[in-house]
């Protein structure tokens, strides 16, 4: 662990996500042990009382809490300003869990309607089955977030910046019109990454990541993660997890430790990628429409100016010709590859009108503005130049 534990609050991002959270064994390791191990032993029967009153501190089960787990919940709450955290098995883990623990039958959620697929699954199909109602709204509009409050409203959800259209949501203006009624704001991350934007610090009460994607940012694990404060994981989340089984793996843990250490310098680089390739999309005569929350004609861009620190790492762009066009334009690239993930080294590009958000109807699709020509893309590591020849020539053959 950090040896001037007092000040790590004044530590930048960079530092943290190299020292944060750590804890040494007797052997003195450099990098963080991995605790492989189901459970864990007791000197005396009287000790493993102690431990299960509470009274004495230390670990029962890794499905309630491991060493390795513990280390990435700490950093990743050094990073976000946190008060305590739980690692989840993925990111649709964090989601379900950080909703289901807070809410009863006959209680009713509030959710942006611009979500990933499986996110409004959750909302309106998973919740609806234990007897929790759900309205949908324009995420962007606060007068629908008002009007949607109901005497039994518990929990405010939302992603931003949303997938696919990127859409930017005013998130202190939400979270007070949520505590006006007594309900708690969940805030999905995932877009913005805790690098450039702090949805704790804006007045959301849950901040929740897939780690899956710029955390890990390797494409070589699933992890997902929910922070809060102390008070409402004690409250509602722990009992909840303990008995629920969530819980994110010591072995991903610990990959996603070491994606941690390059966290910063990963989302710099990507994200000046992808502010070059934003503009030159704008310029190109076969794209249509351009959305990327760090360029000005963005339709959010006063919000994103004001809650992002930088636009981040992902843009979507029209295609005039449709379906068709759009995979001809895949089916061409070379360097970026076609998948559902986002926030790798590599850079990643789907279609998510066939792919994230395939179950939505048409019209569910239309009001997103998730069109057939819609390409959502994520930036990685390769040198800038070279992406932008093989997407150059991959649009001249489409």
């Amino acid at each position: 662990m950090l040896k001037r534990d007092t000040k790590k609050n004044s530590l930048k991002p960079a530092t943290l996500m190299v020292h944060g959270g750590t804890m040494r064994s007797n052997f003195g390791e450099t990098s963080e042990a991995m605790f492989l191990t189901q459970g864990f032993v007791y000197d005396t029967a009287e000790a493993a009382e102690a431990r299960f009153k509470g009274e004495e501190p230390g670990f029962i089960y890794s499905r309630y809490a491991n060493p390795t787990t513990r280390m990435f919940e700490e950093r990743m709450m050094a990073l976000e300003g946190a008060e305590d955290a739980r690692g989840t098995a993925s990111g649709m883990a964090a989601v379900a869990a950080a909703i289901q623990c807070q809410v009863k039958a006959g209680d009713h959620v509030v959710a942006a309607r611009a979500l990933f697929g499986s996110c409004r699954y959750i909302v309106e199909t998973v919740m609806a089955r234990c007897g929790v109602d759900c309205t949908l709204v324009d995420g962007r509009d606060l007068d629908q977030w008002q009007q949607a409050m109901r005497p039994n409203t518990k929990v405010f959800f939302m992603e931003t910046p949303t997938n696919p259209t990127l859409e930017v949501i005013d998130i202190a203006a939400v979270a007070e019109i949520a505590h006006r009624a007594g309900a708690k704001l969940v805030v999905d991350n995932v877009f913005a990454t805790p690098i450039h934007q702090k949805p704790l610090a804006l007045g959301a009460d849950v901040v929740i990541y897939s780690a899956t994607k710029h955390i890990d940012g390797q494409g070589r694990c699933l992890g997902g993660i929910i922070l809060s404060s102390k008070d409402w994981i004690d409250e509602n989340l722990h009992d909840f997890y303990r008995h629920t089984g969530p819980a994110l793996s010591p072995f991903n843990a610990w990959t996603l430790l070491k994606g941690l250490e390059t966290l910063p310098l990963r989302v710099a680089h990507q994200t000046a990628s992808a502010a070059a390739i934003a503009d030159r999309l704008a310029e190109h005569g076969k794209i249509s429409r351009v959305l990327y929350p760090g360029r000005e004609d963005h339709p959010d861009y006063a919000i994103a100016k004001r809650q992002m620190a930088a636009g981040s790492t992902l843009i979507a762009f029209d295609l005039a010709g449709g379906k068709s066009e759009a995979f001809r334009f895949l089916n061409a690239l070379e360097i970026v590859l076609i998948s559902n993930n986002l926030g790798d080294a590599k850079s990643l590009v789907t279609h998510p009108a066939t792919t994230t958000h395939k179950n939505l109807s048409p019209e569910a699709r239309a009001e997103l503005g998730i069109n057939d020509g819609l390409i959502r893309l994520s930036l990685g590591l390769e040198d800038v130049e070279d992406l932008w020849d093989d997407i150059e020539a991959a649009l001249a053959a489409a």
